[in-house]
This record gives C-alpha cells, sequence and structure tokens, in this order.
C-alpha cells in the first residue's frame, strides 16, 4: 500500500474526500489530513508518506510552497494538485517544480479514482525499478572485492591508460601515492595434490590473509591474487635504496610469517622499481620471474631479481659425459650408476649460474639423447615417456631441481625396463627365428650352432644360453629331438633303406644314426619299423 495525505484548509474538501474513496481497492492508505502548507510539512516528515493531495491556496503556507519544500526535502514524493480553472498561473509553476497531476476543482470520486489508479501503474513501475537498481547496487557492492582484484590484475600484467588507473584507482579506493613502487610476489613451494583443487585454493587464501594482516600497517600498499595461487603485494615509497630495503624486509616477514602459522614454504620474489603505475606491471612480471629462480636455488627462499641480475657468471659444462654414462647405465641396466650420473647432472646446474631457460634446455638435451639412445636399440618412447605424458608440460611444472632429480630417476627407471623388455621381445624374436631355421635345414649334415648364429647375428656362447632358456634344452638335443622325430616318420611311412633315412635326416654315417636312434628310442632302425609294421600303424 502506498500512503497518502491530503492537504487543504476546507474541512468539508479535505474530509470529504477522505470518506468518500476506499483507498485500499487502489492500493493506498490515507494517513492523514492537514488544513495548511505548514501543517502538511510536519506530518510529512513524520509519516513520509508517498503521495501528497494539496490544495493551492492555503493559509501559513500554501500548495506552491508546500510543494517546493517537498520536492527539496523528499524528492520521490509525488505531489498532486487542486486547482481551480482561474489558477491557470499557480498550475504553471506547479508545472516548473515537477508536480505528478493536477486535479481541477470540484473534484469527484470518479476522476480522483482515476488518477489513482494512473498513479499506482507509475509508481508500481518506478519501485519495480528502484528495487531492481538496489538489487544491482547490492551485487555491486558484494562483487567490489573481486572487480578490484581483478583491476590490480589488470594493472600487475597489461598496459592500460593512466585515465582508467587514475579513474579505478579512485573508485576502488586504492592509495599507492607513489613516488616510487616495487611489487613482491608470493608463491607456495608445493602444491597439494588435490581432485578438485580445494586444498590449493584453501592454503593459497591463507597465505593472502596472512600477507593481508603483515601489510595492514602499510596504508599505501595493495594486496591481490594474482594468477594461479600466487599473491603480489605493491609497496609505495620514497628513495629507491629505502624501498628496496623495506621490499626486502616485508618479503622475509611473508616468507618466515607463511612457513610459521601454515607450516609450509613459500618463495617469494621482490621486483624491480618502478616510478609510475602504468609501469606497475614490469614489477611485477620482475616479481614472478624471480620466483621462478626457485627451480635452482631452492624453495623458501627470498629471491630478488636485482640480486640475480648482478650475480657472478659461472660456466656449465658441456655435459656430454654425463649424458654418455647415463645412456650407458640405462643400456646395461644399473640403478645406481644411472642415479649417480643423474646427481651429477643436477650438481652442475645447481652450481651454474645460468637462466632458467638453459636450465631447461639442458635438462631436455639430456632427455632427447636417451630417447635417441633407446630408439636406436629398438625401444618405444612409451617406454620412457609412458602413454599419457608431455615431455615438456611435466619439465615446466617442476618447482625445484630436486623435482626434476626425482623426475628423471624415474623415467630413467622407467627406460632400463623398457629396454629389458625390449631386449627379451627381441631374443624371444631371435630365439623362434633360430627354431624355424632348424626345422626348415635339420637334414643338412652340417647343421650347427655357427650357422644358426650367423644366421640371427648373435654369439655363440649367449646364443647357447639363450636357446637353452627359451626351449629347455641344448642345441645337439634339440636338434637330435627333431631329426629322431623325422626318422621315426620315414620308418613308418616309406620303405627307403636304413641309410637312405639317415642322409635324409642329417646323418651321413648310417651306423652312427642307428646307434643314435636306439639310444633315443631304444630301438634299432629295423626293429622299430618290425614293431611298427607288426602294430598296423
Amino acid at each position: 500500500m502506498y500512503k497518502i495525505i491530503i492537504v487543504d484548509d476546507e474541512p468539508i474538501v479535505r474530509e470529504g474526500i477522505r470518506d468518500r474513496i476506499q483507498w485500499e481497492e487502489h492500493g493506498f492508505v490515507c494517513v492523514g489530513v492537514s488544513e495548511n502548507g505548514q501543517e502538511a510539512l510536519e506530518v510529512v516528515a513524520s509519516l513520509r508518506p508517498d503521495v501528497v493531495l494539496t490544495d493551492i491556496y492555503m493559509p501559513f503556507m500554501d500548495g506552491l510552497e508546500l510543494s517546493r519544500r517537498i520536492v527539496e526535502l523528499y524528492p520521490r514524493t509525488k505531489i498532486i494538485i487542486l486547482t481551480g480553472y482561474d489558477d491557470f498561473e499557480y498550475a504553471q509553476q506547479a508545472v516548473k517544480l515537477q508536480v505528478t497531476d493536477f486535479i481541477l476543482k470540484p473534484v469527484t470520486s470518479a476522476e480522483l479514482r482515476e488518477i489513482l489508479d494512473k498513479l499506482k501503474v507509475e509508481m508500481d513501475e518506478e519501485r519495480g525499478n528502484q528495487e531492481h537498481l538496489n538489487q544491482l547496487k547490492q551485487q555491486l557492492n558484494e562483487s567490489l572485492p573481486l572487480l578490484k582484484e581483478r583491476f590490480l590484475e589488470r594493472l600487475a600484467s597489461s598496459a592500460l591508460s593512466e585515465w582508467e588507473i587514475t579513474s579505478k584507482m579512485a573508485y576502488f579506493d586504492i592509495a599507492l601515492t607513489g613516488p616510487l613502487f616495487v611489487a613482491i610476489a608470493t608463491d607456495m613451494d608445493e602444491l597439494r595434490p588435490d581432485d578438485h583443487g580445494t586444498d590449493n585454493e584453501l592454503y593459497a587464501f591463507a597465505v593472502y590473509n596472512i600477507i593481508q594482516e603483515i601489510m595492514s600497517d602499510e596504508p599505501a600498499s595493495a594486496v591481490f591474487r594474482y594468477k594461479g595461487n600466487k599473491v603480489i603485494t605493491v609497496l609505495t615509497g620514497t628513495g629507491e635504496e629505502a624501498i628496496y630495503t623495506h621490499a626486502q624486509e616485508i618479503a622475509e616477514a611473508i616468507r618466515s610469517s607463511v612457513k610459521r602459522y601454515l607450516s609450509f614454504t613459500v618463495t617469494v620474489g621482490v621486483g624491480t622499481i618502478c616510478r609510475e603505475l602504468k609501469d606497475l606491471r614490469h614489477s611485477c612480471q620482475a616479481s614472478v620471474a624471480a620466483l621462478e629462480y626457485r627451480l635452482l636455488m631452492g624453495s623458501d627462499q627470498v629471491v630478488s631479481i636485482l640480486d640475480l641480475e648482478n650475480r657472478s657468471s659461472m660456466p656449465l659444462y658441456d655435459g656430454t659425459n654425463a649424458e654418455n654414462a647415463l645412456i650407458s647405465a640405462i643400456k646395461t641396466g644399473t640403478q645406481g650408476d644411472v642415479d649417480h650420473s643423474i646427481r651429477r647432472l643436477i650438481g652442475e646446474l645447481k652450481h651454474a649460474s645460468i637462466s632458467i631457460e638453459q636450465c631447461y634446455i639442458r635438462v631436455l638435451r639430456t632427455m632427447l639423447a636417451v630417447l635417441q639412445a633407446l630408439l636406436e636399440i629398438g625401444c618405444s618412447e612409451k617406454d620412457l615417456l609412458g602413454k599419457e605424458t608431455r615431455l615438456l608440460t611435466e619439465l615446466y611444472s617442476f618447482r625445484s631441481l630436486e623435482e626434476i632429480e626425482y623426475w628423471l630417476k624415474d623415467m630413467c627407471k622407467k627406460a632400463i625396463q623398457g629396454v629389458v623388455e625390449t631386449r627379451k621381445d627381441i631374443s624371444r624374436h631371435q630365439m623362434s627365428e633360430a627354431v624355424q631355421f632348424i626345422h626348415n635345414h635339420y637334414d643338412d649334415p652340417g647343421l650347427s650352432v655357427t650357422t644358426v648364429c650367423s644366421r640371427i647375428f648373435m654369439s655363440a656362447s649367449y646364443f647357447s644360453s639363450l636357446f637353452k632358456i627359451h626351449t629347455g634344452k641344448t642345441f645337439v638335443e634339440f636338434v637330435t629331438r627333431i631329426r629322431m622325430e623325422k626318422a621315426k616318420e620315414l620308418l613308418k611311412h616309406s620303405t627307403l633303406k636304413t641309410y637312405e633315412i639317415a642322409m635324409k635326416t642329417g646323418y651321413q654315417d648310417a651306423q652312427y644314426f642307428s646307434v643314435l636312434f636306439k639310444k633315443n628310442t631304444g630301438d634299432t632302425p629295423t626293429d622299430y619299423r618290425q614293431k611298427m609294421m607288426a602294430d598296423g600303424a
């Protein structure tokens, strides 16, 4: 219901209007009546009506003055003027005061009801718009912290105009007064494994809260979350040495506080100093770049990009010897030698003053050399990388050389297993080829270990050991068994003489064949044939 008051110095008019209208049917409730403008103004202040229905001519304060005062003090209140035909000049003034409507005296109930219905529709629409606007304002207020962070994140990564920077800084009430600025980036050293990333989000938020608390005494500063789980802190100050020293102190306070209160470590990177807010992105990017040196310098550190730029340079060894030793150890399957070669490689990287890119290139070169060696001996790249592994993606995800060392050892362990399996497959194929060759050439008197080894390209000693493992028999035992089986078939199904059967099974000496046949079957060739004939075989 909308509240309405009636103002008229004639009792009959105001009470007649009040009593003749069924206000509730039109969405209104009459909350009061007044006999002049002065009294009405007090009622308006007390009851805050939505609509004031007022006459023009009244003592003490007329309707126009009342309207003027209401418009000034309560601009949302609607005003309806009761006027006569002779009050055109007053009506013009009322229009200037943005009066909602006019009713000509004498007013009828029908006219008033029509105006009320029309007014309710307008007020309902305005109320709906106002409620929608209030909701938007509420949503905006609730989103302000997020919008503020989004702006700061853009400021830290993109080139913005001075106008946008100035206006947004004022809108979000960010007090970075300068004249010098420096960024500090903080990142967790280890990400907690979690399917949904919830734990990492909570830990990152805890780091953010600690930094906010540390910076609560620094009014001319800003703290915001940045790309993933990083947190960037912006300091302002005067004097390059003073702000740089202060940044180092803040960075150390962040590092030690996180370690003390959260029981895990962070690396903190200090960026370059800049003189204008539009250049702040360079300091932010430098602070994030400093974090990457955690790979070489270790975790739980404060790393300043300026210190890195000024450090002394030590050459990195070529690394060929370490790579060759690693490949040799993988081929021989010596895990201890593999681990030693990897420790040697990581040690060289730790003690050399190189860039992150050079470090990645060295590790990648080593992995490619190992992969090439595996391919040369017949292994698949899956033996080293697995089915789903993306070499570069995994390599760039590591945060320390210790993680890379562990990864290399794991990869090379897989490589050793791949070498063993590949050699098994190759040996199995070679043995199968040797067995087939023997079956095809059992009738050759010159069949020997040497002839078979020349066929499958294997040394005689290695062949002999593998052949026994593969078949369960020595070479001579295996050949003899095949020849005896063939001899039995010929004795059963042919009329060939014994010496002819000997020749067809690879024996030039028929007497030696007969002795060997009896040794393996218990019968001479003649006795065996007679038994087979007697049995009707």
